[in-house]
């Protein structure tokens, strides 16, 4: 739990859960009952979940099958490894939970130096084999916060004949129609956007493109459902996220780290409303975090999952950057509890850390 005196800046890992996910979520446990139940429990509990099932869904404009899985990072595993294709490529800036995932012959495809995928690379994929194939792409780099043209691109895939699987989970509901287009296939994560941690969704456009297992969710997921954790992600996802405002935050400090001798990752590419990346030159990025935990910011360096290891970052390698330059990156990210006096009190921190570093090396 974040103390009163400190500010939360690192939404891209995790947002506090919202009171009307915990909400609906207190309400549910007073009536549990598994939803596979015959009994009338059950029917009710089986009548609770499809709701949120349909609510999930509709707020990202979706007219396809919502599959309730554990998380993004399930998602994207049950398409990498289960959707009927030929063959399959990623980007080499994706998340740990799809390097992790894509089978062992899938091709990487490269990023050009803002981040976006290699079009041409993408076209030469595409012709070079045979069989329907998938691309997995994400919409928005947690590390950079850089944007995928995803229009463009599934223009490209679908040209081919192949299937689009798009990890949403940054993405706000409602923010960006060309996901609910173009995709075939979508991750997205509850905590990401203010409902419960373990439970997430699978989008998918064609149940046919995707082998099942049997057991729940259609026969495509295994075990009890959690009606509770579904009835708080649907009702986060009934407080809209200020998008508007999260620009304008972010647009001020972009332009305070440029104005005091910073560097903003990307600052040219479209990025996500709310989250930077930004290198303080001279300064490890584990000095910063020491130095700004210290001073009441939680922020990080990397996506959460990479963080903890302070590994040198795969995406800034993608994208050019040498190994010395990346490790010298933090990432900060809003949320919908973020205020303009966080973040001025953010640059206030990040100011005095740059005066250091200029005494130091002088």
């Amino acid at each position: 739990m974040s103390q009163p005196d400190r500010i939360y800046l690192d939404h891209a890992a995790t947002t506090p859960t919202l009171p009307v996910a915990r909400q609906a979520m207190a309400a549910a446990w007073l009536g549990w009952a598994n939803p596979s139940s015959p009994h009338a429990e059950g029917r009710a509990a089986k009548a609770a979940l499809e709701d949120a099932r349909g609510r999930i869904g509709a707020a990202y404009g979706w007219s396809g099958e919502t599959l309730l899985t554990g998380g993004a990072s399930e998602s994207l595993a049950i398409v990498l490894g289960r959707a009927q294709v030929a063959r399959v490529a990623i980007s080499a800036v994706e998340h740990d939970a799809v390097l992790r995932a894509a089978p062992a012959s899938a091709t990487v495809l490269p990023v050009v130096s803002d981040g976006t995928l290699d079009l041409d690379a993408l076209g030469a994929w595409l012709a070079a084999g045979e069989g329907r194939p998938l691309l997995g792409i994400q919409w928005c780099n947690s590390e950079t916060g850089v944007r995928q043209p995803i229009a463009a691109i599934a223009a490209r895939v679908k040209a081919a004949g192949g299937l689009l699987l798009v990890d949403a989970a940054q993405l706000p509901a409602g923010h960006d129609p060309d996901v609910s287009l173009h995709a075939d296939f979508v991750a997205l994560s509850a905590h990401k956007r203010g409902g419960p941690p373990g439970i997430g969704a699978l989008l998918v456009r064609d149940l046919a493109m995707l082998m099942p297992t049997g057991g729940q969710e259609r026969g495509y997921r295994p075990g009890t459902e959690n009606v509770p954790a579904a009835l708080g992600y649907a009702a986060a996802l009934t407080e809209p996220e200020d998008v508007a405002r999260l620009v304008g935050l972010r647009a001020r400090l972009d332009d305070a780290i440029l104005r005091s001798g910073g560097q903003v990752v990307a600052d040219g590419s479209a990025r996500h409303p709310a989250i930077g990346a930004y290198r303080l030159p001279g300064t490890a990025a584990t000095v910063q975090l020491i130095r700004l935990d210290m001073a009441g910011f939680a922020v990080s360096a990397g996506s959460a999952c990479a963080s903890g290891s302070m590994k040198p970052s795969h995406v800034l390698a993608a994208m050019g950057w040498d190994e010395a330059a990346g490790r010298e990156v933090i990432r900060v990210s809003f949320g919908r509890s973020t205020t303009e006096a966080d973040v001025e009190a953010f640059i206030a921190a990040w100011r005095d850390l740059a005066r250091a570093t200029r005494r130091f090396a002088a």
